[in-house]
């Protein structure tokens, strides 16, 4: 089918990875699949349960084999293809707690494999960034650690197994989100290091993805004026250009963050800062989270042949980001293919997902502390819920009263934000055992003053940490680190006894 607007149009559509609303196909991604659009990107609006995505996917494939089924998957507390139940596997910052990169590989490939049985074939993920920054708002348990030596390795470890289980991974968000105070969904992040301390630190784990063979890398929307003073790395041609694919010796799919994140957005516009991401090096452009509709694909396919047509884009540029994303498709066709069989759809939960997330439990304990576990009764929860990480959906349960109230029938659960939380957040425990759980206890002024009140009412409260366990307090302290599904479950075992 001839696109509107001819082969140029055509090839504008090839770049966009755009996301849509529905659990099936809208009509218009189907019109534009047949018109040039090579690749969309599922979010958690689109997942019911694994045989609604495999029909979903299976339908796209229908109307262009080839098509990239991208996902934002991190397997940790980001999850959209387990966001209704949360993932059942522990996340980065668990498995680099853990530090063994064959466990890290194999929980990849665990999921590399899940997802290529539901017809997904990219993965914006592994997280590469290292959080160097324990105040960061938006990086936090989603990175391996703050060690760039221990980061390097879990990312090559991650790419290796997503790939050996036949989806492509993509590092992200190049070239390191991780020291920032600022969330990129809402303002510009400043990343101040000088070079000498991004090659250390921040580089390091892109330079082991592109060692490892990941397919697709993705921009962060980050000013780093030791690489560039003007513009923010997805628009920056030093950046992407001279740095990752000159230094580093990238040669796959660049891809930008959502370009509606208002970092770009509110200061070249939407369109604009598509347009200027593919001048400057950019192969797929992603869209969607926000802005999910067929004019808002429209809008960005005749922003991008407009800069051609004025001369703003080269169309060799365009053509050239064209054909790396062509390349990832046969990529993916050929993994699809040649991956490991796998029958059926993926199991309700993950056995190395949990056996990783035990793995990752960490105890300390005050002089006598440790005699209150396992919990001696049916136990009183209280749980703290911070501010939401804007990653992280707003539908993903999280939390340890619910599967500890399966292994001790009788537990009651309280859950407060900053602005209902009690004097005495235990008043109600009527001598229960205690249970506290936090979420980044160090970066919420009211939550240390909830749970220093907690700790004076009840001494022997047990605190269960579900984020980075940077403030350790109480006489048992449990760090998770992270607040999936598995690691919930691990830490009421763990209570269980």
């Amino acid at each position: 089918m001839r696109a509107p607007g001819g082969p140029l149009a055509a090839l504008a559509a090839a770049v966009l990875q755009p996301g849509f609303v529905g659990v099936t196909p809208p009509p218009w991604v189907c019109r534009w699949l047949g018109e040039g659009l090579g690749s969309v990107v599922l979010f958690a609006r689109n997942v019911v349960d694994h045989a609604q995505v495999a029909a979903l996917t299976a339908a796209l494939r229908a109307e262009r084999p080839d098509i990239i089924v991208a996902i934002d998957e991190e397997a940790g507390d980001v999850t959209r293809i387990e966001s209704r139940r949360g993932s059942s596997r522990p996340g980065n910052f668990a498995l680099g707690a853990v530090d063994d990169p064959e466990l890290t590989e194999r929980v990849a490939r665990d999921l590399g494999a899940d997802l290529a049985s539901l017809g997904v074939t990219l993965d914006y993920a592994p997280d590469a960034d290292v959080n160097s920054n324990p105040a960061n708002p938006v990086i936090g348990v989603r990175a391996f650690g703050a060690d760039p030596a221990l980061v390097a390795r879990h990312t090559a470890a991650w790419v290796r197994g997503l790939q050996a289980g036949g989806v492509a991974a993509c590092a992200k968000h190049f070239p390191g989100h991780g020291d920032t105070r600022v969330d990129s969904h809402h303002d510009l992040p400043l990343i101040t290091g000088d070079r000498d301390r991004l090659d250390s630190v921040e580089l390091a784990p892109f330079r082991a993805a592109v060692a490892a063979g990941a397919q697709a890398v993705m921009t962060g929307h980050l000013l780093v004026p030791a690489l560039d003073p003007e513009l923010p790395a997805t628009l920056s041609s030093r950046i992407l250009g001279g740095l990752l694919r000159d230094e580093l010796g990238f040669s796959g799919v660049v891809v930008t963050d959502a370009v509606e994140m208002r970092a770009v957005a509110d200061r070249y516009g939407f369109a604009g800062a598509a347009v200027r991401a593919l001048a400057a090096g950019a192969d797929a452009i992603c869209i969607g989270g926000e802005r999910a509709g067929e004019a808002d694909a429209r809008e960005l396919r005749d922003a991008i042949v407009a800069a051609v047509v004025s001369g703003e884009l080269p169309e060799e540029r365009l053509a050239e980001a064209a054909k790396r994303v062509g390349q990832l498709a046969e990529w993916t066709v050929a993994a699809r293919s040649g991956g490991p069989a796998r029958r059926g759809l993926p199991a309700d939960a993950s056995e190395v997902g949990l056996a990783a997330a035990r793995r990752a439990l960490r105890v300390t304990a005050a002089p006598g502390g440790a005699a209150a576990l396992p919990l001696a009764a049916p136990a009183y929860v209280v749980e703290f819920e911070p501010p939401r990480n804007i990653a992280i959906g707003a539908e993903t349960p999280w939390g340890v009263g619910a599967p500890l109230a399966e292994m001790l029938p009788g537990t009651a659960t309280r859950r407060y934000a900053e602005d209902d939380v009690p004097v005495d957040p235990t008043a109600g425990a009527d001598g229960r055992p205690v249970v506290l759980v936090v979420r980044d206890l160090h970066r919420h002024p009211w939550m240390r003053s909830a749970v220093t009140r907690a700790l004076a009412a009840r001494p022997d409260a047990v605190v269960v940490e579900l984020g980075v366990p940077e403030l350790v307090t109480g006489a048992v302290h449990v760090a998770t680190h992270g607040a999936t599904r598995a690691a919930g479950r691990a830490a009421a075992e763990l209570l269980a006894g």
